[in-house]
């Protein structure tokens, strides 16, 4: 039973008839997956409109390298057909890449050390805005498991990943200004798992900015940028006043992206 797509649940779970007959164990399970639930504040949409964009990816996470059944157009969004077309070329959203239980494992590593951290409102190139980072290059086996499943996604086998993975943790009311990374730090491929919260990317053509296209990351999905769509668009997270996809709104709150990049190409020669 997915508890979080069974809207009926959540009005059973405050009947106490239905209460009654469950043990103090499963309560707890039950009071946990609708706190995990309610804190993801997309959720109220998708039961308010089932056909909504803001859906989730998929029936369970991706376990494996094949995870093409898990990508959809429905979380690409570009007016201008050749955008769409490039975009959903080199572009690849995928919902639900990761498990609730996975993504708690990542942010049980992660939160200590963000916590001793505070959020800057100055980043060195002016990108970021209300934001709080860290590198981190060992990881516990199991999040190691998770990050290669990842690399085996997103990276061909010939391909060299950077050592080190960026933890970026934007404050609910933080966005990121349009930019391309730089190729001196990074090669061709840029993957990033969405934490916490829901939000829009928007990628602009560098040559017109009027040529855009938007990806939708839910919580748990992966997106993956590589060729025309890292290297000819710039990229930006859109603030919440402006958090929208396809007209509709998009409900931000903190959200924290675990990024893999590839070596800048000089380095793989």
């Amino acid at each position: 039973m997915d508890f979080c797509r069974t809207p009926f649940l959540l009005f059973r779970f405050r009947n106490t008839t239905f209460l009654k007959s469950k043990s103090a164990d499963m309560k707890r399970k039950y009071f946990a997956r609708f706190i995990s639930c309610k804190n993801n504040r997309y959720f109220s949409a998708i039961q308010r409109d089932p056909s909504s964009v803001m859906v989730a990816g998929s029936d369970g996470a991706c376990m494996s390298s094949d995870c093409s059944s898990h990508w959809s157009d429905r979380f690409l969004s570009a007016e201008d057909a050749d955008v769409f077309r490039t975009l959903k070329s080199d572009c690849v959203v995928y919902g639900d890449f990761i498990s609730v239980e996975e993504e708690n494992t990542l942010l049980t590593e992660i939160e200590p050390y963000l916590k001793r951290l505070r959020y800057e409102h100055d980043h060195w190139d002016n990108a970021i805005h209300a934001y709080r980072e860290t590198e981190r290059k060992h990881w516990s086996e199991v999040n190691k498991s998770i990050l290669n499943r990842v690399k085996s996604v997103a990276f061909e086998q010939t391909e060299i990943p950077l050592p080190y993975t960026h933890v970026l943790d934007i404050e609910k009311d933080g966005y990121i200004k349009p930019h391309i990374d730089s190729v001196r730090f990074c090669g061709r491929t840029i993957a990033g798992l969405s934490l916490l919260s829901p939000s829009v990317l928007r990628l602009a053509l560098e040559n017109n900015k009027t040529k855009y296209g938007d990806l939708l990351l839910l919580p748990r999905s992966l997106y993956i940028m590589r060729d025309k769509s890292r290297y000819e668009f710039t990229h930006e997270l859109l603030p919440s006043e402006k958090s929208k996809f396809k007209g509709k709104p998009v409900l931000r709150d903190r959200r924290i992206s675990v990024i893999q990049r590839l070596k800048p190409d000089d380095e793989e020669k």
